[in-house]
């Protein structure tokens, strides 16, 4: 990592004083943090930083890489961080990397991007499409991490005013991996008080962002299971034992799980997704393998929904004279928290966006039965999610996550990498975090 000396941290200080002086202001009381984020945005948006986050995003697109495999990615992400002089620490689940703004002690605020790319071939034809085949930014990641280095960009220029420290955490393997968990397991949120982090959306408008208080995304997990049976000729079924049949009827009845016993406020999804089971018109086989997603948005919700497929499964295969195994795929496949939002920082989020959109650009977000695994991070301190609109009606439709055809409008960028910086800032600024923070083991990466 570069080393710090002391003639270019006192240039720039005299510089940030004579170029930045209503922030500066804005820094040195907190009545003065109302201008901050109004003062950042304009910030965000100079070239500087706006081609810098574009190159970068850009850049990430061309080069795609799936959870846990973002060596690449981490690697730009460090020499970004190096030529900024922003410690950090790396490897952290594998591939993640935590940047650190600020004085190294308490509070501590955590602002987080998300890396990885998804299995999917491209079908945008544009000058940065994926160089990758069969790998591709459709979920907007490469915008997260550009924008999360914009705000360190912001941030690193006003680090002699935080008052605590800004963590900048750079997640692997969003998409089924859980590296979030991995993170918060390796004890990145050791003495943090709070965590921030965001998503492109092509549902709002450029300009406008959506959220909430209380939980936002589902719950959920994966499974897969085995209904062995006993094959033989499709003329003669009485001398089999049929797992189509028995697989038929188990997906029916797990269907009822959600119309017949779940709570009608408690949303709750079962979904199976994969049915495999023979390879010809006249022979029943011996097995049928199925698989698919469950989702609640309460945790005693999501446990019951757990144990009853399992059940159904099992004594659903018992009717039909078959055996059953189900795999929920914990380790591989950790089930993801709800992602809920914090009250207070909903308040504290209210307040900054105003000061920098305006009340007229934050929508109400319709929750969701997605998943983000953001969730295990809120679900061990303070935290919350938001989405940054992205769409412009000139340049016609844009699909969402997940589709061949998703692209990313880069005007977003300027506001998720503000937002970031400012969530953060003022949070110091104000101290929100408690007074035995202060009392709490330093960290001593800087």
């Amino acid at each position: 990592m570069s080393s710090f000396t002391w003639i270019p941290l006192v240039l720039n200080l005299f510089i940030l004083l004579i170029s930045h002086p209503t922030i500066s202001a804005a820094f040195s009381s907190k009545q003065g943090s109302s201008e901050i984020p109004s003062e950042f945005l304009k910030s965000a948006k100079t070239p500087e930083i706006f081609d810098y986050m574009v190159k970068i995003r850009r850049t990430l697109h061309e080069n795609p890489e799936l959870g846990f495999e973002e060596f690449e990615t981490s690697k730009l992400i460090r020499n970004e961080l190096d030529r900024m002089g922003i410690p950090y620490k790396h490897p952290i689940a594998v591939t993640g990397v935590v940047g650190y703004i600020g004085t190294g002690n308490p509070p501590f605020v955590a602002i987080r991007a998300d890396m990885d790319a998804l299995a999917m071939q491209e079908a945008v034809e544009w000058e940065h499409k994926s160089k990758v085949p069969g790998k591709m930014h459709a979920c907007g990641h490469d915008a997260h991490v550009a924008m999360l280095l914009g705000a360190a960009k912001i941030l690193q220029e006003h680090y002699s005013h935080l008052e605590g420290t800004v963590m900048l955490v750079f997640q692997p393997a969003e998409e089924g991996g859980g590296g979030a968990k991995k993170m918060r397991d390796e004890g990145i949120l050791e003495n943090v008080d709070a965590i921030f982090g965001l998503h492109v959306s092509s549902r709002y408008p450029v300009g406008v962002v959506a959220t909430k208080e209380g939980p936002v995304m589902a719950a959920s997990g994966f499974f897969e299971a085995k209904i062995s049976g006993k094959g033989g000729h499709a003329a003669i079924p009485q001398q089999t034992i049929d797992p189509i049949l028995a697989s038929s009827n188990i997906i029916v009845s797990l269907q009822q799980l959600v119309s017949r016993e779940a709570d009608p406020l408690d949303s709750q999804v079962v979904t199976i997704a994969k049915f495999r089971g023979g390879h010809a018109f006249n022979v029943i086989p011996d097995s049928v393998t199925i698989g698919g997603t469950f989702r609640a948005f309460s945790k005693q919700g999501f446990i019951e929904l757990k144990h009853r497929i399992e059940e159904v499964i099992t004594l659903q295969a018992a009717v039909q004279r078959c055996n059953a195994s189900v795999n929920f795929y914990g380790e591989e496949k950790p089930f993801y928290p709800v992602t809920s939002n914090d009250k207070e920082l909903h308040q504290h989020f209210l307040k900054i966006a105003r000061s920098m959109i305006g009340d007229e650009k934050i929508q109400e977000l319709q929750p969701s039965m997605g998943s983000e695994d953001f969730s295990f991070f809120a679900e061990s301190i303070p935290g919350y999610f938001y989405y940054v609109g992205m769409v412009n009606e000139t340049e016609g439709q844009m699909e969402t996550g997940h589709s061949p055809y998703f692209r990313v409008n880069e005007d977003a960028l300027p506001y998720g990498a503000a937002l970031h910086a400012s969530l953060a800032a003022t949070y110091l600024l104000e101290g929100r975090s408690s007074v035995e923070a202060q009392n709490r083991s330093f960290h001593d990466e800087l």
